[in-house]
Order: C-alpha cells, then structure tokens, then sequence
C-alpha cells in the first residue's frame, strides 16, 4: 500500500511540474531581463557596447522565450511578454550588428535601420513562434486593443517613447503603460503643442498605428471636436487630458492643423555620449 501511495504521490508531482516550472520560469525570466535593463539602459539610452560585450546572461533570457508558453495566460502577462520581448529582440538585433555599418543614406549612419531587414524580415524565437518585429506590432500587439503598448515599444531610436529601465510586469502593468502615455506629452519626439504656429504635433507612431488609436480613442473626444477626421479625434482625446492649460485652450479653439513629426531613426546608443 505504502508502494502504490508513493506512487501515486510521484505521479502527481510530475503532472504539477510543468506548470510550477512554466510559472517560477516566467518570474524568473522577468527578474532576469529587469536586472539587465537596469544596468544597462538610463533615461531611455543603451549602454549597447556594455551589453554586447557581456551578453551571456541576455542571450539566456532571449534564449528562454522561445518555447514559454503565454497563450493561456492572464491577459496582462501576455501583454507584458509581448513587449518584453519586442523589446529584447531590438537590444539583440543592435548588439548583432554592433558597431553598426552606414548602408543607406535613408537613414542616419548609426541606425537600426541600417540593419538589413531589421523590422521586417529577421526572424525570433517567442512563446512557440518565429516572429519579425513587424509581426509582434502589427499581428499580435493589436489583439490588445490598447495602443498605448505601441507607446512602450523601443525601437531603438530617439524617436521612440523612452525605454524603461526595468521590464513590463502583469502586476505593475496598468502603471507602466499609463506612465509611457503620460510621458508621451514630456517628449519632444512625441507630442509638442505649438501655440504660435497654431499646430498640434504627434509622433510618427500615432499615423503608423492609426487605426489601433482610433478604435481607442476618436469617440472620446469632445463634441466640439465632431467634424475632424477620425485620428484627430482619437490624438485630441489621448493628449486632451495631460495638456497645460494654455495647450489646451489652443486645441479648443479649434483652429489647429495636426502634424506628424518625422521618426527620428538615430540609435538610441549612450555609447560614447
């Protein structure tokens, strides 16, 4: 009898195992690439050269995504996996290239868009799938339907939000996204209310993403607002509530142009500065 019960006890503790492991691994990944980020990222800019010449412990966190398993998870786990992994993909498609070599004078000499296929066609390992960028932004972020997450995506260059300095958790998720939009308005590169000229200039990423900000935003906007176009609506109702007064007085008079700030593609790269 004592034989079969400790069987059975074995049996049981092998059904638990995957997914004790599935956990404890997911918190440790996290753990892993918060340490990373911490030491080497500071106000958005990466310390590339550091993290290229000691990168056995970010390989192994990259390394660790490619087989989690998220799809059942709660929703905000999945979110926060998402963006780290973007995120993480970029750091490593800078360092495999780093120094980066001037191809096109597209873009400036040190850029990630300098990096053949960057985006668009190199591959990564995550949660079961081989992804480019471009798959994980524009195929599996928008089943969120939050776009602040395009918010908190660091493409490697100045003219994105900054990236943080720690990695996206589901606990502290809600926080994070609602600070990247808060600083949206602190950021040149993202949002400037130009009172003289009587323009409200967005970052790049709002007509890049358009329809994620419109089905989020344009039915927020005032009434007063109902005659513009869809993504002015949706921008007047994201950036509305953290304007100044005298912005805001400007956008309700409503005379205002929307324009798009050229993406600063410049390597976000502390290197050297």
């Amino acid at each position: 009898m004592s034989k079969i019960r400790g069987l059975l006890v074995v049996g049981l503790l092998a059904a638990m195992a995957p997914h004790t492991v599935a956990q404890g691994g997911g918190d440790g990944r996290v753990k892993t690439y918060d340490a990373i980020l911490d030491l080497y990222v500071r106000d958005g800019l990466v310390y590339y050269r550091a993290l290229k010449s000691e990168r056995a412990r970010f390989d192994g966190y990259v390394n660790s995504l490619a087989d989690a398993r998220v799809d059942s998870l709660p929703r905000e786990e999945q979110i926060a996996f998402w963006i780290n992994a973007y995120n993480a993909f970029v750091l490593q498609t800078v360092i495999d290239h780093y120094p980066i070599m001037a191809r096109s004078r597209e873009y400036p000499a040190k850029s990630i868009r300098q990096i053949p296929g960057a985006f668009e066609r190199l591959t990564h390992r995550a949660a079961g799938k081989t992804v480019t960028l471009d798959q994980i932004e524009q195929t599996i972020l928008p089943a969120f339907h939050d776009p602040r997450v395009f918010l908190a995506l660091g493409r490697g260059a100045n003219g994105s939000s900054r990236l943080r300095s720690e990695a996206y958790s589901a606990t502290a998720l809600e926080q994070q996204l609602a600070g990247q939009a808060s600083e949206c308005l602190n950021h040149s590169q993202c949002v400037t209310v130009d009172v003289a000229g009587d323009r409200l200039r967005v970052s790049s990423v709002f007509s890049w993403r358009e329809q994620d900000f419109v089905q989020a935003y344009s039915d927020k906007a005032p009434e007063i607002f109902s005659a513009r176009t869809p993504i002015e609506r949706a921008v007047i109702a994201f950036v509305n509530p953290r304007l100044l007064t005298t912005e805001r007085d400007l956008l309700q008079k409503n005379t205002f142009r929307l324009e798009y700030i050229p993406f600063d593609w410049t390597l976000n790269d502390l290197t050297g500065r």
